[in-house]
């Protein structure tokens, strides 16, 4: 059982945080890019619409992830 909880924990643990903290950021993430993904989409067919969501997402993903892990490293 003690191998199971690891295989949840040891990542999150790695990045200061709980595994339901994790949950939480990674879905946010999962579920922005998602919908990011979908206005790419929209824009491929008609490119004047969402012209710059998919990188814009990326770049707030990006950098939050950033200070997210900068942070874990300071405390």
């Amino acid at each position: 059982m003690r191998q199971l909880t690891k295989i949840f924990t040891e990542h999150p643990k790695s990045n200061g945080e709980t595994y339901f903290e994790h949950l939480r950021c990674a879905s946010y993430y999962g579920f922005k890019m998602i919908v990011s993904g979908a206005a790419a989409i929209v824009h491929a067919i008609l490119p004047f619409l969402f012209e710059t969501a998919a990188s814009d997402c990326a770049k707030m993903v990006n950098e939050e992830v950033d200070r997210r892990k900068n942070n874990s490293f300071s405390e």
